[in-house]
């Protein structure tokens, strides 16, 4: 499969096994790529297989769909004045 089957196969597969909706896992799988997860699947379309995309589909939702930290509260923000 192209690189470009292969984001799409790992989209759907997010979609399908983790309960995202499909508009979360595409952004689930633009954040990952982003942050240069698939840029070994660029260089080398052989990483583009069917068993490599359930592995990444895997992989991304663990490491890239985690809820981002929390504001800490407590206080105003540094660097605003207060009104």
């Amino acid at each position: 499969m192209t690189y470009e089957e292969h984001l799409d196969e790992v989209t759907t597969l997010i979609f399908e096994r983790f309960g995202l909706s499909e508009h979360a896992a595409i952004q689930l799988v633009m954040k990952a790529q982003a942050a240069g997860y698939f840029s070994e699947h660029d260089d080398d379309p052989s990483l583009c297989t069917q068993l490599r995309a359930e592995q990444d589909a895997k992989r991304v939702f663990k490491e890239y769909g985690k809820p981002a930290p929390a504001a800490p509260s407590g206080g105003p923000i540094k660097g605003r004045q207060r009104r």
